[in-house]
Formats: C-alpha cells, sequence, structure tokens
C-alpha cells in the first residue's frame, strides 16, 4: 500500500471567538474607572478593529486588554496588524488594526524552502494562501508539523486537513 499522507498548512482564525473578544474588551472599557469616561469605541469590520480613543496613554491599555482576551480564547496575538495612530477629530486618536488571514507568498516560499532543506521524503506545493504538505509517512508528516511549530514566522499557522 503506497498511498500519501497530506494536510495543509493555513493562516485563520475562528471568526466568532474574535467577535466574543472584541465585545468583552468593550465590556472592560466601559466597566473600568480609568477608561470609563474616554468614550474610547472599538469597532470590529470585515478585515479590520477600528479603536477611537482620547490618548495614546488609553490605546496602550485597550491594547492589553484586547490582547489579554484574544489570548484567553485561544486565538494568536499574530492576526493583528496593527496600524499606524492617526490623529483624529477632537484631540482624539484612532488605530487601525488590520486582521491577517491567509498565508503570503513569500512565507509559503520560505515554508517550503524550510521543508525541501530538512526533509527529503516530503513535498509542499503552494495552493493560493495555503500549503499542501504531503508524504508517504505520517510520522515524516508530524515531524514537519512539530518543526513549523518551533519557527517563528508573522503568522499563526493552523494544520488542516490531515489524512
Amino acid at each position: 500500500m503506497a498511498s500519501t499522507y497530506s494536510f495543509d498548512i493555513v493562516s485563520d482564525f475562528d471568526r466568532q471567538e474574535l467577535v466574543n473578544a472584541v465585545d468583552q474588551t468593550v465590556r472592560e472599557i466601559n466597566s473600568r474607572y480609568d477608561l470609563k469616561d474616554t468614550k474610547t469605541t472599538v469597532e470590529l469590520g470585515e478585515e479590520a478593529i477600528t479603536v477611537n480613543t482620547d490618548s495614546e496613554f488609553t490605546l496602550d491599555a485597550v491594547h492589553t486588554i484586547l490582547q489579554t482576551k484574544t489570548a484567553k480564547r485561544n486565538l494568536s496575538l499574530k492576526i493583528f496588524d496593527y496600524g499606524k495612530v492617526d490623529s483624529a477629530s477632537g484631540n482624539r486618536v484612532r488605530q487601525e488594526i488590520k486582521l491577517r488571514k491567509g498565508i503570503s507568498q513569500e512565507i509559503a516560499k520560505q515554508i517550503t524552502k524550510l521543508m525541501r532543506d530538512e526533509f527529503k521524503k516530503v513535498q509542499g506545493s503552494i495552493q493560493g494562501d495555503a500549503v499542501r504538505v504531503s508524504a508517504k509517512s505520517k510520522d515524516e508528516l508530524q515531524e514537519v508539523i512539530q518543526r513549523l511549530k518551533q519557527e517563528d514566522l508573522p503568522v499563526a499557522l493552523q494544520f488542516t486537513n490531515y489524512r
């Protein structure tokens, strides 16, 4: 039996968990004494989170709350791509936090190169914003997963469609 096994490497996040994390962040901002009167808003859009607050100090506090709530919901903090802080009307600041989804071509090439260099019996192919990894042995695939978990890439990786 010479079948091949495979899995996909993707970069995605659970949207509902992110919605819940943002909701908890808004609730904590509204209940915390030091942030209550800042009129801070945190809005979750389709591809970004927009934070509007009165100073960079409160913006840092909002970042800390958002990161804590996100981490508690088992989401990686690598999904956040913090934009620059803009000044808004009325001496306020606004920041857009883009949500990373998918593996870029450069990172996909980096992953496939790492597999070619370290694992001779494993094939990697780039398929859109995912990488398909295949081999004749499940053990080799497990080794690839363990090695990629050790690698510090700028995106959060998930391993799906393991067959």
